[in-house]
This record gives structure tokens, C-alpha cells and sequence, in this order.
């Protein structure tokens, strides 16, 4: 092995080292808070069309319905994924308190 290839498996393994880094502390945490103010957008969304789902009666209610062909997949993921959670009031205070 010469000292060139040494010194271009030491850069490798130093620019894998710096992008795992630079990952675990700055793009991972962004890509969650990302993730879940699209998740938080996407639900209020769902239930301004839907909210008969949970029994809160509306009278657009009618006209959202011809969304539901559309929304068929997402409406049985959101349903879950809301059924699934304690509360909303808890989602937004895990927001603010790591």
C-alpha cells in the first residue's frame, strides 16, 4: 500500500466520519421537525374536510365527501395515526419540549 492510497482511505474515512456527524447533529433533527409540521399541516387539512370522522358535525361535509375517492390511502393513515395518539394538545407540547 502506498502513501498516496493511505492518505485516500484516511480522507474517506475522515469524510465519512464529518458527514455522520454533520448529519446527526444538523440535518437529521431538521428533517424530523420537517416531517412532523407536514404531518401536523396535512392533519388539519384532513379534519377541516373530515371531521365527521370524529363525530363533529359539518355541513361542507357533503361536499368534501367527493374528496374521499381521492384521499382514500391518506384518510385511512390519518384515521389511524390520530386514533393512535393520546391527544393533539400532547403532540404540540412534545414540539416544545425535547
Amino acid at each position: 500500500m502506498t502513501v498516496a492510497d493511505r492518505i485516500e482511505r484516511y480522507r474517506q474515512i475522515v469524510e465519512e466520519w464529518v458527514h455522520g456527524l454533520y448529519h446527526g447533529m444538523i440535518e437529521h433533527p431538521a428533517f424530523e421537525l420537517i416531517e412532523k409540521e407536514a404531518e401536523d399541516i396535512d392533519d388539519v387539512f384532513m379534519l377541516a374536510c373530515f371531521p365527521d370522522a370524529f363525530g363533529v358535525p359539518s355541513p361542507i361535509s357533503y361536499y368534501t365527501a367527493e374528496l374521499l375517492p381521492h384521499l382514500a390511502t391518506e384518510f385511512e393513515q390519518w384515521e389511524r395515526r390520530l386514533w393512535d395518539r393520546e391527544s393533539m394538545i400532547e403532540r404540540k407540547g412534545q414540539q416544545y419540549h425535547f
